[in-house]
C-alpha cells in the first residue's frame, strides 16, 4: 500500500514538473512574441472602427498579415489584461514595431497624425488645390469663407489672412480644424507687427500692413532684402508713385497668366494693376511669413525708389530713374 501511494506521488509530482515547464515554455514564448516585429514590408494603415472588440481586432491585425499565431495574442492580453483596451481610430503601423508596441499605441489611442504645410506667397486658389487633395480630411466648399464667418469677418475677402505654416490633423478632421488655427495664427502675427510698426509708414490699418506685406513676400527672392523692398514701396507711397509691381499685374491677370508679361498687360487696367492705379491693391495678392510682416511695418532707413533683378534671386537698388534705367539695361535688357 504504501509503495502504491509512493508510485501515486511520484506520478503527480512528475506531472506537476511536466506542467511547469509547460507554463514557463508557454510564457516564455508569449514574451518573445510580444517583442517580434511586425511582419509588415511597409508601413500601413490599420482602422479600428468604434465598438470594435478586442477579438475582432485580433482578427483583423491577422488577415493584414501583420501577425501570425493570435493564440499567443489573447495569451499575452490574459498576462496584461489592461492591453486588451483598444481606442478606435486610425493609426499607422510600422515593420520597426514589436506587437507590445501596437498594443500600447492602440491601448492609448495614440492615432496617425497628419500634416500639410501652407506655403508663404501662394494664394487662396492655390491652397485651396491643395487641402482638397489631403487624404482623410473633410472637405467643405468655401471653407476659407466660412472660417472668415465664424470669426465675425462678413468681407468674403480671405486671402492673405490666413498665416502660412505646417498644419496638423487627424483623420476625419474638417478642413475648417486647419484653417480656424491658420486665421487665428495670422491674427496674432498681423497684430504683432502692427503693434510694433514705425508710426510713420504711410499705412492706415492692419489690414494695409497685410497688403504690403504679401506684395513684399511677392517681390522677395533673397530674405535679407525685405526691409529694403518694403522701404522702396514706402517711399513711392509717401511720394505719391505708384508701386510698379509685376506681381500685382500677374494676380490681376488670375489664369490667363501663363508665365510672361507683355506691355498689353502692364497697360491693362484692372483693380491689381500697380502700373494702372495709385496705392495699395484693394486686397493682399498672397499669404505672407512673420518676416514680410515685420518688413512692411518696420522698412529700412534708405531713400531707394526703385529695384531690378538680378536674375539670380537678389535685387539692384537705386535712388534715381537713371541709376535705375542703367540696372535695366546690364540686368534685363541686354540679357
Amino acid at each position: 500500500m504504501r509503495k502504491l501511494i509512493i508510485g501515486v506521488l511520484a506520478t503527480l509530482f512528475t506531472l506537476l514538473c511536466v506542467s511547469a515547464v509547460g507554463l514557463y515554455w508557454v510564457y516564455q514564448s508569449v514574451v518573445s512574441y510580444s517583442q517580434t516585429p511586425l511582419k509588415l514590408q511597409q508601413p500601413m494603415e490599420f482602422e479600428v472602427a468604434r465598438g470594435t472588440s478586442f477579438s475582432q481586432m485580433a482578427l483583423a491585425l491577422e488577415q493584414t498579415g501583420a501577425i501570425d499565431e493570435l493564440w499567443k495574442l489573447k495569451v499575452l492580453v490574459k498576462l496584461h489584461p489592461e492591453l486588451a483596451k483598444i481606442r478606435s481610430g486610425l493609426y499607422q503601423i510600422t515593420p520597426n514595431e514589436s506587437i507590445i508596441e501596437l498594443l500600447e499605441k492602440l491601448n492609448q489611442g495614440r492615432e496617425m497624425v497628419f500634416s500639410v504645410t501652407l506655403i508663404e506667397g501662394q494664394s487662396i486658389k492655390e491652397w485651396r488645390a491643395l487641402l482638397k487633395q489631403l487624404p482623410r480630411i473633410q472637405w467643405q466648399e468655401e471653407p476659407f469663407l466660412h472660417v472668415l464667418r465664424n470669426n465675425g469677418d462678413e468681407s468674403n475677402l480671405p486671402e492673405g489672412k490666413f498665416y502660412p505654416d505646417t498644419y496638423h490633423y487627424g483623420a476625419g478632421d474638417s478642413v475648417l480644424v486647419i484653417l480656424q488655427q491658420s486665421y487665428q495664427k495670422m491674427q496674432q502675427e498681423l497684430d504683432k507687427a502692427w503693434q510694433q510698426r514705425d508710426k510713420s509708414i504711410p499705412l492706415k490699418s492692419p489690414y494695409e500692413l497685410l497688403i504690403m506685406a504679401s506684395i513684399i513676400e511677392k517681390e522677395t527672392g533673397k530674405a535679407s532684402e525685405r526691409p529694403w523692398i518694403s522701404a522702396v514701396f514706402t517711399n513711392r507711397l509717401r511720394k505719391g508713385m505708384r508701386l510698379q509691381t509685376d506681381p500685382t499685374v500677374i494676380y490681376g491677370m488670375g489664369d490667363r497668366y501663363q508665365g510672361n508679361i507683355t506691355r498689353k498687360d502692364l497697360r491693362e487696367q484692372t483693380p491689381f494693376n500697380t502700373y494702372r492705379i495709385n496705392g495699395l491693391t484693394p486686397t493682399p495678392i498672397a499669404a505672407p511669413s512673420t518676416a514680410s510682416l515685420m518688413a512692411a511695418a518696420q522698412p529700412a532707413d534708405v531713400d531707394y525708389l526703385y529695384f531690378v533683378s538680378k536674375n539670380d534671386g537678389s535685387h539692384i537698388f537705386s535712388k534715381t530713374l537713371n541709376e535705375h534705367n542703367r540696372a535695366v539695361d546690364k540686368y534685363q535688357r541686354n540679357r
